[in-house]
């Protein structure tokens, strides 16, 4: 038998639907995993960790950009104001979405 023989009849019987006995050993004994499972939560979970953070951030900015004065700041005032306004606006519009998902959570 040559090698382009043998190869042949190698390819051919792995294309037969032989079913592998030990496949059926492996999906019977596969524990069946629960979709509605819940993952452990962290702090990073919580709803209202984010409007913290921002809020946070939005404080360090207003200092810089109003009650700090020292001289190397100064160069750096209107980029703190402005990110001041922007965290703030974020701060707010994160803080009453997670506060309604909070309470949504408590009522459950």
């Amino acid at each position: 038998m040559s090698p382009q023989e043998s190869e042949k009849n190698a390819d051919a019987s792995l294309s037969q639907n032989t079913p592998d006995p030990h496949a059926a050993a492996i999906t019977e004994t596969a524990p069946v995993q629960n979709e509605e499972e819940e993952h452990a939560p962290t702090p990073f979970d919580h709803p209202l960790f984010m409007p913290v953070l921002l809020g946070g951030l939005m404080f360090w900015f207003g200092y810089d950009g109003w009650l700090n004065d020292d001289p190397d700041m100064a160069e750096h005032i209107m980029f703190n104001r402005v990110g001041f306004v922007v965290l703030f606006v974020g701060a707010i519009y994160t803080g009453i979405t997670g506060y309604k998902e909070w309470k949504e959570d408590q009522g459950q």
